[in-house]
């Protein structure tokens, strides 16, 4: 005997309820190896941190500044972070994706490229005025005070990791801005 396959409403075949959603995974070092994209969402381990994996990664982007200070220009940093925003945007949505969750923790690509914007506009470039930009980047990006939670709940996807991290930085180099107008 044949079973005729379950009809929709329009008449179509009806594939029955919804799967269930695939269950977070957790970011390890061996997901993070699994594919080179991860390597780079997950800051080349920085965001495998267990504490503060946010600020790891922001730490990392401002090693990985001070080393590549030294050979890039102002000009190849622009063109970096823009190449590292445009492809981020992919970047950290496969690897949001394959852990199951929207913005997850430990992609940590966000603050790297944000936060060398920052480090690029602040001048002149001391250990001090890093360290306040520092600071008043992670502010911005764990606090994320209107309009940034605006976008950090609105816009999804890998647009959305990195877009409100973009924005963060636009605030800190403001500070600094108001800041160095007022002394």
């Amino acid at each position: 005997m044949r079973t005729e396959p379950p009809l929709g409403p329009a008449g179509d075949f009806d594939p029955g309820p919804d799967p269930q959603p695939p269950r977070p995974r957790r970011a390890t070092a061996r997901f993070m190896l699994s594919h080179p994209l991860h390597l780079i969402s997950l800051g080349f381990g920085s965001g495998l941190s267990p504490i503060a994996p946010g600020t790891v990664g922001t730490l990392f982007a401002w090693a990985s500044f001070a080393v590549f200070n030294h050979y890039l220009t102002v000009l190849e940093w622009g063109i970096l972070i823009a190449v590292g925003f445009v492809a981020g945007i992919s970047i950290t949505g496969f690897t949001a994706t394959k852990l199951g969750i929207d913005d997850p923790s430990p992609v940590v690509w966000d603050e790297i490229v944000a936060f060398w914007l920052v480090l690029l506009m602040v001048t002149p470039v001391t250990f001090t005025g890093q360290l306040w930009a520092f600071v008043v980047f992670r502010f911005f990006d764990m606090v994320k005070p209107p309009p940034i939670r605006y976008f950090d709940r609105r816009l999804k996807g890998g647009f959305g990791i990195m877009f409100d991290d973009l924005v963060a930085a636009f605030f800190t180099l403001l500070v600094i801005a108001l800041w160095r107008m007022s002394v």
